[in-house]
């Protein structure tokens, strides 16, 4: 039986580019060094053929812990609510008012990126506290 060593984790979107960008302000992520023999990933881009230019863009966390985000465009836009999305965990540890501040915090760091406020699950018997929002084209995520 085959071992899982590593994980992608893609996205559909309609511009990568964008949507990789903001993934990397929020994690912390970094964009790869282009292939070899390109100075650039805009000359990268250059170089395929128009249909595929811009159709794919990604990132991955400079520590090597992270998965792979990996950005590919598509023709239909987004209609209905993701069915697997980000746990962003800024709050792992904290439980009340400080769990509550540190998820307010972070909402106010990204909302100038393009993200979106959703609504904020306050902590019951089961859960902690979390605040649902939205990347720059409406994918889903958590702040944890």
């Amino acid at each position: 039986m085959a071992t899982v060593r590593q994980v992608q984790v893609t996205f559909d979107c309609a511009n990568p580019e964008r949507v990789a960008r903001f993934w990397c302000e929020v994690l912390g992520y970094v964009v790869p060094p282009p292939p070899p023999g390109f100075e650039s990933w805009d000359e990268y881009d250059r170089a395929q053929p128009p249909e595929r230019q811009g159709s794919a863009f990604a990132c991955v966390d400079p520590t090597g812990a992270g998965p792979r985000l990996f950005f590919q465009r598509v023709p239909e836009g987004k209609v209905v609510k993701n069915r697997v999305h980000l746990d962003v965990r800024v709050g792992t540890g904290l439980v009340g008012e400080e769990r509550l501040a540190a998820l307010e915090a972070e909402c106010a760091r990204l909302l100038p990126l393009g993200a979106t406020r959703g609504q904020l699950l306050l902590a019951d018997e089961e859960n902690e506290s979390c605040l649902n929002m939205q990347d720059v084209e409406g994918n889903e995520f958590c702040l944890d």
